[in-house]
């Protein structure tokens, strides 16, 4: 056979592929669905959808339920997709601990389990990791009918489409082939992603930012970073990284980052931040419900939705820089509706006006996008195996 023919032939498995992976996600996400319904909006043709339902059901994939009866009084046979078959696992990577859940199709939690991993290189944290999914999967033995995925999301710089991880805050990488490692460990299909980018994914498709096709999605945890919806997709980017609004300086004056810069948003809009700065405000004797042995972050919200002063004054202070900084991403990229996610948003009645009243100011006024807080819970790996996917099919 030519190159040529045997290039066609790629590009039709190819075209095959991408034709049932699209009939498959109309099914989950708007099942259940007639055969009709979906070569209408996957504009297939009719026997193609056939075909491809067919093959499914006999994968085990789909199946087929009675929908209610039609005008005529004939009952339309619909397509959902089935759930109890397959499983997947979300691995959220943290710098100091990792959180294992086991998925069925539905992303019903069917086992959690969260395990310290302080390791410091490379080279042990690869090591431990993969053990420690070894681990999780031998305890799951018995509820595992197939695997079929896993996923890790963390923080850092991560190209989903190479499966390669090119930098991490708290430890060094050099171009750490994390997908290569699990599959051949595990022979299964794998995944990596950003940890916000699968948030806002999770949020897109889930979520809060569901009924828009543009949307940025703001996370304030142990750092801070955006996923950007663009058209219905994640935008990624040249290669794979973009959002990293924690590393733009808001006071050139600032404390240093640990990205070597100096003022960046993360230095004050990050949990640790701002637990740092109301430790200091209270060793320097300002009035305070919280005290030295209990200002976390929750703590700190409930104490400012309580009307602690001073913990208003750090979280409107807070709102303010975040504000600038989504002003600025406002006038990029001029989302539909911004999400804001982290435990900061416990105190929304105190952020939200800090951060709106920077935009109505630094704005454009005909960009006026609508505000809200996460749906999704960021510390569960909804459905990540799915999401790091989504990073690499848009990317």
């Amino acid at each position: 056979m030519t190159p040529g023919g045997q290039a066609q032939i790629g590009n039709v498995d190819l075209v095959k592929q991408l034709n049932s992976a699209a009939v498959y996600r109309l099914i989950d996400q708007h099942g259940p669905i007639s055969r009709i319904q979906i070569a209408e909006q996957s504009q297939l043709a009719p026997a193609s959808v056939t075909k491809i339902t067919r093959q499914l059901i006999e994968r085990g994939l789909i199946k087929e339920v009675d929908q209610q009866a039609s005008t005529g009084g004939r009952r339309a046979i619909s397509i959902v997709t089935e759930t109890r078959n397959f499983h997947a696992i979300g691995v959220r990577l943290g710098r100091h601990d990792t959180t294992l859940t086991l998925y069925d199709m539905s992303s019903k939690v069917v086992a959690e389990e969260h395990y310290p991993l302080p390791e410091r290189t490379q080279e042990t944290l690869e090591y431990a990791l993969l053990n420690t999914i070894a681990i999780f999967i031998e305890s799951c033995q018995r509820k595992i009918r197939e695997l079929i995925a896993i996923s890790v999301i963390l923080p850092g710089l991560v190209d989903p489409e190479s499966g390669v991880i090119r930098y991490m805050p708290h430890i060094q990488v050099e171009n750490w082939g994390l997908v290569e490692a699990l599959e051949k460990r595990f022979k299964v299909t794998c995944f990596v992603g950003h940890d916000i980018r699968s948030l806002a994914l999770a949020e897109h498709y889930f979520g809060a930012s569901q009924d828009c096709e543009d949307s940025i999605l703001v996370r304030v945890h142990r750092g801070t970073g955006a996923g950007i919806i663009s058209n219905g997709r994640i935008f990624i980017g040249r290669n794979g990284n973009v959002g990293e609004i924690g590393h733009i300086q808001v006071e050139p004056l600032g404390e240093r980052c640990h990205c070597g810069n100096f003022g960046c948003l993360e230095t004050i809009a990050a949990n640790a931040s701002i637990e740092h700065r109301v430790q200091n405000l209270l060793k320097q004797g300002y009035p305070s419900r919280l005290t030295l042995d209990d200002c976390s972050i929750k703590a700190i919200c409930k104490a400012a939705n309580k009307g602690d002063n001073l913990a208003a004054e750090v979280i409107e202070h807070v709102g303010r820089h975040l504000g600038k900084t989504i002003a600025i991403a406002i006038n990029l990229f001029n989302p539909q509706k911004i999400v804001i996610a982290g435990e900061i948003t416990e105190a929304d009645k105190v952020l939200l006006p800090a951060i709106e009243s920077c935009i109505n100011t630094q704005a454009l006024k005909a960009f006026s996008p609508q505000f809200t807080g996460g749906s999704v819970h960021a510390g569960s790996p909804l459905r990540h195996w799915r999401l790091c996917a989504g990073e690499t099919r848009n990317a």
